[in-house]
């Protein structure tokens, strides 16, 4: 047996929000790795051309239209890949949204709920239904949540955002501190500015998004996003669970 081990053979994945930007990046980096990878998300266009790039690692894909929001949705995401490959083993909660930008006192209560529910409500309930689904077989699992620096700094326009990804990253602690016995580790990564179509805000404009000169002074690429997921979910990390790696390029050094 190797030292470090970074295989997913066997494995099984669900990605949301995964036909695209970084959650398409880490669905084909954990194929590479060698797991089967069902993404889930709303548009099944996007979806489609996202479990093609999966398949052409060689591993398996599968798409599931859902919307993360919707309760019976994400139960049938957790049915709909035990049917295919008959257990769950990683998770990636990677689906968010920031419907707007600007000052905290101007979010009504309609972009408050749609923050939360898909940033933070979503990631509690589908986790819940994974554990169930890792339990069934009982050789453990990752979990891992894609958070933002955006919550741990509080970043101008991004309040209401900033605050379910600072939540999120609280889930990520609660979680790993309570689901460790079961052989569950939770984790979670919380990119910078990347350049995604999600992100276009932040990096579109002069400058580009760079981290005023602070370590590697540029925005990242989702693909540079996929290393750590595959980290986090393979035996290589099999002794770090509540951690957050961030993965900033070096704008909070």
């Amino acid at each position: 047996m190797p030292i470090v081990d970074f295989s997913l053979a066997g494995k099984t994945a669900i990605v949301t929000g995964g036909s695209r930007g970084i959650g398409r990046a880490i669905a084909i980096g954990l194929a590479e790795a060698g797991a089967n990878v069902v993404i889930g998300a709303r548009k099944p266009e996007s979806l489609t051309e996202a479990v093609e790039a999966v398949n052409a690692t060689g591993a398996k894909g599968l798409g599931v239209v859902t919307n993360v929001r919707d309760m019976d949705s994400l139960a049938n995401l957790v049915a709909e890949t035990k049917q295919a490959y008959g257990r769950v083993d990683i998770l990636v909660n990677n689906a968010g949204t920031n419907p707007v930008h600007g000052p905290a006192a101007n979010i009504d209560e309609r972009a408050w709920d749609a923050v939360f529910n898909t940033n933070l409500k979503s990631v509690f309930f589908l986790s819940q239904l994974v554990r169930d689904a890792i339990l069934e077989h009982g050789q453990g699992g990752s979990i891992i949540n894609i958070s933002s620096t955006g919550g741990l700094r509080a970043g101008s326009g991004l309040g209401v955002y900033s605050i379910s990804k600072a939540g999120l990253l609280m889930l990520t602690r609660v979680l790993a501190s309570e689901w460790g016995v079961d052989g569950i580790r939770v984790n979670s990564i919380a990119p910078g500015v990347i350049q995604t179509e999600f992100s276009r805000p932040l990096w579109d404009k002069p400058g580009g998004g760079a981290a005023d000169g602070k370590g590697l002074g540029r925005i990242g690429t989702p693909e540079e996003m996929a290393g750590a997921a595959v980290y986090l979910a393979s035996p290589a990390s099999s002794y770090i669970t509540g951690a957050t790696i961030l993965a900033d390029g070096g704008a909070l050094a």
